[in-house]
């Protein structure tokens, strides 16, 4: 891991912005740093100066157009950041120039200077961390509604946790634990002891027996299983669900797809999810269900970034970086997440 932040080092009130571009579809060396106006805010806008933004698969599947939501060439990638507003438009009420916030654009992020949705902000407090507080505001919020909002795990149930070194894997975990549930997480194995100190259960998710394994440490079987890869590994967790659990898919990997197929990596869980749910209306599940998530800037989306927020700074909650990288940087941090290996975020610090 990286020590350093790599920060780019500019003058004192500097009025210059660069931002990360991605001319088409390819591989992510083709990402180029240019040099761009700094926006103003337009009305019921402010713009932020950025502290730091995340690189998670969602730019990865842009870039191939395998994204549900797939931005148009040329476009500044970056679903999420942390910054300091210095200037806010018409219509803006409750914010001001120097105030600390989040956001989840979606895009645009990985940039100096950007513009966003007043109503999209969330507070964030002056004593975290800049990349431990963007970890949390995509992967975070993800893994604490997933976890609280839609599964409704309790304490002294167990959960399967696919993933579990990934971004939303290791606080998902972090965030179970807390909250005296038993986590069984997939990883490499070369991840193991990483996912054993956030103190869930390694397995190897390539195990072809891995739902024996799971039943041999929860027999009655397990209240939840988060799958982040879709496909037929959603037949598995579906059997290693206890009766009245939920299978939740929140992600669909695109590995093997065509350039442009956005919408056919999701559509495995798509069809899983209407039959399994119109049987489980029939009463022929057990009261087992499967669920789809996709994390939205709503009124909850802030309410629980703000409660991630206070367990940060109560010292419960310590998101994990793997590493910290300058903008001009972004090509080598998506080809390093793209290879694997990564335990915990990846963060570019502008």
């Amino acid at each position: 891991m990286r020590t350093e932040d790599h920060n780019i080092q500019e003058p004192a009130g500097t009025t210059t912005n660069v931002r990360v571009v991605a001319p088409g579809m390819g591989a992510p060396e083709a990402l180029a740093l240019h040099p761009a106006p700094v926006p103003r805010a337009g009305r019921g806008r402010v713009v932020v100066e950025v502290e730091a933004a995340g690189i998670s698969y969602a730019e990865v599947q842009m870039l191939e157009r395998l994204h549900p939501f797939p931005p148009k060439f040329p476009f500044v990638p970056g679903y999420d950041l942390v910054g300091r507003v210095t200037e806010v438009g018409k219509g803006v009420t409750g914010i001001r120039p120097g105030d600390r916030v989040a956001a989840m654009p979606r895009k645009g992020s990985w940039t100096r200077f950007a513009e966003v949705p007043a109503k999209s902000l969330t507070a964030v407090p002056g004593g975290i961390d800049p990349a431990e507080a963007v970890s949390l505001v995509t992967n975070g919020v993800t893994a604490w509604q997933m976890l609280h909002r839609l599964a409704r795990v309790r304490s002294g149930q167990s959960v399967l946790v696919h993933g579990a070194s990934g971004g939303v894997g290791t606080l998902l975990t972090a965030l179970a634990v807390r909250n005296g549930i038993r986590v069984i997480g997939t990883a490499s194995p070369g991840k193991h002891e990483r996912v054993r100190a956030l103190g869930a259960h390694p397995l190897d998710y390539r195990s072809p027996d891995l739902p024996h394994r799971v039943r041999e440490l929860a027999p009655d079987g397990v209240a939840a299983v988060f799958d982040h890869i879709g496909g037929s590994g959603l037949d598995q967790g579906w059997a290693m669900l206890a009766p009245g659990g939920v299978l939740v898919s929140f992600d669909s990997s695109v590995s093997g797809h065509a350039p442009g197929q956005w919408f056919r990596p999701h559509v495995p869980a798509m069809r899983r999810a209407l039959v399994w749910n119109l049987k489980r209306r029939l009463g022929l599940t057990g009261g087992r269900r499967m669920s789809m998530y996709y994390v939205k800037p709503d009124a909850a989306f802030r309410s629980d970034l703000d409660a991630m927020y206070r367990l940060v700074l109560s010292g419960d909650l310590r998101p994990p970086i793997a590493e910290r990288y300058a903008l001009a940087e972004a090509g080598a941090a998506m080809r390093r997440l793209m290879n694997g290996g990564v335990v915990g975020k990846l963060v570019l610090i502008p």
